[in-house]
């Protein structure tokens, strides 16, 4: 109950559960504080363990961190880890949530991740670390500081680009954030508005006020207040609810209200393109480009009846975006992680969405990581032989099926027996060749499931499949990390402040890693 519903420690003695206790099983005795916390420090070392051994078979893992601050004004840096496993599934785990009493440096922030690296045993295995677009964590990923890619992450960088272009419609903005408020805190206003919602038969919902560090919270502000225009209309009008004065400030011009109007479908269509990016179990980051140039190029193109705000909004995220995710960078394009993934994802390999030249480039820079993959199968096979450290894992330890059935699994055997597991390789000595099989083979849908097109194709493309499994693991937002924080809030607060920060990483990581 403690780790599971991130309860207080003490709370096997509070008068109320042993009054419970007492009057279930009146027979039990109820183990002390001590004796909890002695429990969860042996239950945290045991899934330890078992961690470290799943992360062991890992060929190769992506991380994410992020910084928050407690409501104890302690400052702790969480790390997350994402893997694919022989199964071709998506893994991920909280690693840790350190305490960082000292400052958030670049240096120091460079430290705590390689320390974390380190501990885990994953040196050497990392692909790449995504983080926020704040300039003390890009500086700690630097080639100088880390041997892995940094990646920026890619919701938090659509975010800037939308505040960017925010600014043109700054006042709506702010009129409609005022008139949110209003309703919000005044108990009067938000109880006539309910009166009208039932009398006007509109949904009893309540307004929604925006959020500067809250994805998609202007839209959500702006859907709200358009569904229930009339009816927050209504009671400023009503004058034994709405002072005069108050309901002249408060009033929203009928421009901005035709702003918001036309903004809306704008608005909706990016935050369509970040609520995809939050799962944790499904490949992401090869949607990256793909999605940042149907913006550009789709959702953000200028029409003919676009009024001149919604024209200048749509201008400044194109401008912003492209400056942001550098589209217009040939030679740090092609060589960027979000785009190599793009090219590995059989769904969007042909990469319709770059320029002829581009696309070259890119396969070209595929061909030439192939080509370093000659020895990673004599060293997987090495690595498979070694007996791992800790205790066994779970579902890592599932053998992959070969088919639906044993004879089929049988059939399958005697053929690779035969005719060797290369057989349906593409050129077991030419990587170039490899890569142009793979990009002549016919497109998956949008709908399927790369990482099940590569558990069926892995023999055909080795190399390629290698190449798969290492960067098609790395999320495309820090979002796995924030999500701790949720967690963490209910650990670190006020009436927690003897909590040690080891104990704050014990309770986060057994109730993250269920």
């Amino acid at each position: 109950m403690v780790e599971k519903d991130m309860l207080p420690l003490d709370f096997v003695s509070g008068e109320g559960f042993l009054e419970l206790i007492q009057f279930l099983e009146p027979n039990y005795t109820v183990p002390s504080r001590q004796t909890i916390t002695t429990r969860i420090e042996e239950r945290f070392v045991k899934k330890k363990n078992e961690l470290k051994a799943r992360l062991y078979r890992a060929r190769c893992v992506a991380i994410t961190t992020d910084c928050w601050t407690a409501l104890t004004t302690e400052s702790y840096v969480t790390v997350t880890c994402h893997w694919t496993d022989k199964d071709w599934q998506v893994k991920s785990a909280v690693l840790l949530t350190k305490s960082m009493p000292g400052r958030h440096t670049a240096d120091n922030l460079a430290a705590t991740l390689n320390e974390a690296v380190d501990a885990w045993g994953m040196t050497g295995k990392v692909v790449a670390c995504v983080h926020d677009n704040a300039n003390n964590i890009v500086a700690a990923n630097i080639p100088e500081r880390v041997d892995w890619v940094s990646v920026a992450c890619f919701a938090h960088t659509l975010q800037l680009a939308i505040n960017d272009a925010a600014q043109f419609v700054y006042k709506v903005i702010s009129a409609a954030g005022k008139l949110v408020r209003h309703f919000n805190h005044s108990t009067v206003a938000c109880k006539a508005l309910e009166a009208k919602q039932e009398q006007m038969q509109l949904p009893k919902h309540k307004l929604i006020q925006s959020c500067k560090t809250r994805w998609n919270s202007v839209f959500d502000m702006f859907e709200r207040l358009l569904e229930q225009r009339w009816a927050v209309t209504a009671v400023l009008s009503d004058r034994t609810v709405t002072k005069l004065q108050d309901a002249r400030i408060l009033e929203i011009k009928d421009e901005y209200w035709a702003i918001m109007a036309d903004l809306k479908p704008v608005l909706e269509t990016l935050k369509c393109a970040t609520t995809i990016m939050s799962s944790e179990k499904t490949v992401s980051i090869s949607h990256i480009y793909p999605i940042t140039f149907s913006i550009i190029n789709k959702h953000m193109a200028i029409a003919t009846n676009d009024r001149p705000r919604v024209a200048e909004f749509k201008a400044k995220v194109r401008q912003s975006l492209s400056e942001r995710m550098e589209v217009d960078y040939n030679e740090r394009l092609v060589s960027m992680p979000a785009v190599i993934a793009s090219a590995l994802d059989p769904r969007h390999k042909h990469l319709p969405f770059l320029s002829r030249e581009k696309t070259k480039a890119v396969l070209d820079k595929l061909k030439e990581l192939c080509a370093d993959m000659e020895h990673a199968a004599i060293e997987e096979e090495d690595m498979g032989e070694e007996e791992e450290p800790g205790a066994a894992g779970g579902d890592d330890d599932a053998a992959v099926t070969a088919g639906p059935s044993s004879g089929a699994s049988h059939k399958k055997n005697a053929m690779s027996l035969l005719l060797g597991d290369d057989y349906s390789a593409a050129d077991a000595t030419d990587p170039q060749m490899e890569v142009d099989t793979y990009v002549k083979d016919s497109r998956p849908s949008l709908e399927s499931n790369p990482l099940d097109w590569w558990r069926a194709n892995q023999t055909r493309f080795p190399r390629l499949a290698r190449l798969a499994q290492r960067y098609l693991c790395i999320p495309w937002t820090s979002v796995p990390s924030e999500r701790v924080f949720s967690a963490a809030g209910l650990v670190v607060n006020r009436l927690r402040t003897r909590l040690t920060p080891e104990h704050v990483d014990m309770l986060v990581f057994l109730n993250k890693n269920k």
